[in-house]
């Protein structure tokens, strides 16, 4: 090769070497002004100053690149240290997956919930009406292998003149029944200042879909070191949902399960559309676990099967359903809780007590 290439092509290597400090450098700079920017509040995209830049520039280009060729080169490179600014500024959220890559497995009791451990079932009524009625629901789940018990003591009704649930003594009522059985009670908390009734009766707080972004709750329930199950809200995004699980992880409580219960949409034919593909995000974007509460994203006896199946497909740690004696006569949601018969074809039909022992990667191969 013509030695005068050689030689040239050295030259070139090195200024290569010299942009390339040059960029650095100034990517160092720009990082200093994007943290002031972000202490201050402000934007760190300032058009008028990039304009004055690339003016700048191009007052000062003697070629032999024309002007148009400058300034995209030179945008390239503000919208690069731009980008990186903006990663650096990023705030670490504790929920987020780059925070913590490994899975989150929460403990109730010795139930463990999440990562390769398998799908975990949480079945009882949606309120709780009696002693005898959550008695009848408590023996009947626990002998088909349940471990987790769900009952509304406090009930969020929609209509102020519906039941809304026998408070403190249903909280009784439900410890009662599951220390008889041998289960570990999941109850909603819809108030603070309830928090100390349901530390003394209650194994895992849920956080109804109504209160997901109630701060003062949530702030109080992460002071806390109980399992929280937390529903995301009927009009709420995935990144709020996450947002309100924040709130609980930044007050010390890391013993949290995310809870797709289904969006509210144009659709009638069911009571809410259960929202796959946020199941399947909030695996991956953080690592708690997620489980999917198919009573109410269907509000359908007769698509409980398949969506337990789409769930547990897509990556759910567990399934929330209601179960009721006689749902004719529920004082709450009786068109979508089913009776013992139907639990019974239920659970044959989604292979329940496979699950009860298999790994997560001997059920679905991941």
């Amino acid at each position: 090769m013509d030695e005068r290439i050689t030689d040239l092509r050295a030259q070139i290597d090195t200024l290569n070497l010299d942009l390339l400090r040059l960029l650095s450098r100034r990517a160092e700079v720009a990082a200093a002004i994007g943290r002031i920017q972000s202490e201050a509040g402000m934007s760190h995209y300032d058009p008028v100053r990039e304009n004055q830049m690339l003016d700048a520039l191009t007052d000062a280009n003697a070629g032999p690149f024309p002007d148009d060729t400058v300034k995209s080169l030179f945008k390239q490179i503000f919208q690069a240290s731009m980008h990186q600014g903006q990663e650096r500024a990023k705030v670490r959220y504790l929920t987020s997956r780059s925070t913590t890559p490994a899975d989150t497995v929460v403990m109730v009791g010795d139930v463990p919930i999440g990562s390769q451990h398998a799908p975990v079932l949480i079945a009882g009524p949606c309120a709780i009406e009696s002693r005898e009625q959550v008695e009848a629901v408590a023996a009947h789940v626990a002998a088909r292998g349940v471990r987790l018990f769900r009952g509304g003591a406090f009930k969020p009704r929609t209509d102020p003149y519906s039941f809304q649930g026998l408070g403190e003594e249903g909280l009784r009522i439900g410890r009662e029944a599951c220390d008889r059985h041998r289960l570990h009670f999941v109850a909603e908390i819809m108030d603070a200042s309830d928090l100390a009734a349901f530390e003394e009766h209650v194994d895992v707080f849920q956080v109804g879909a109504r209160n997901m972004q109630n701060f003062t709750l949530l702030k109080a329930l992460g002071r806390s070191r109980k399992p929280v199950l937390l529903k995301r809200g009927l009009s709420a995004t995935i990144e709020e949902w996450v947002m309100a699980a924040e709130y609980l992880l930044s007050e010390g409580n890391d013993q949290v399960i995310l809870c797709e219960r289904g969006i509210r949409t144009f659709e009638r034919y069911t009571r809410h559309t259960l929202d796959l593909s946020a199941v399947a995000l909030a695996k991956i974007e953080t690592h708690l676990p997620v489980f999917v509460d198919v009573t109410h994203s269907g509000g359908r006896r007769d698509l409980l099967v398949p969506l337990t199946k789409a769930g547990l497909a897509v990556g759910a740690d567990g399934i929330m359903i209601e179960v009721h004696p006689d749902p004719a006569v529920a004082l709450s949601d009786n068109k979508q809780q089913i009776d013992f018969e139907t639990f019974d074809r239920y659970l044959d039909a989604t292979l329940y007590d496979t699950k009860l022992t298999a790994k997560r990667t001997e059920l679905y191969g991941f």
